[in-house]
This record gives structure tokens, sequence and C-alpha cells, in this order.
């Protein structure tokens, strides 16, 4: 199974509500799954999500 990891910064100014729906969007529409989340000391994550390779199906990466 080939894989591909996107990684995501969110700051610590990000709600849960925020972040939840963030990794939703992500989810849903670029077919991405969680793979690592970490929470930091300062209330920032940082999240790897990560999904099948598809050649030229799914866009490579959605804005947050």
């Amino acid at each position: 199974m080939d894989l591909e990891y996107q990684r995501l910064y969110l700051p610590p100014s990000t709600d849960r509500r925020t972040a939840q729906t963030v990794l939703t969007m992500h989810a849903e529409f670029g077919g991405w799954e969680l793979d690592r989340l970490r929470l930091l000391p300062d209330g920032s994550r940082r999240v790897v999500l990560r999904r099948r390779r598809r050649p030229g199906s799914l866009p490579g990466y959605l804005p947050t």
C-alpha cells in the first residue's frame, strides 16, 4: 500500500471545535485520515494526515 502524508500545524488560538472542522474537511473532501495528532504544551497542534496515493484523482492540498 503506497501512502502519502500531509502535515498541518494548528496554532494555539485554534479551539477544539475549529480543529475538528478543519480535520473533518480534509477527511471528507480530500480523502485524508488522521495518522497522528500531537497537542503541544503551548496549545498548538501538529497533525499528520495520510491517504492512499491515487494519481490525479484528488487535490493534494486543502487550505486550512
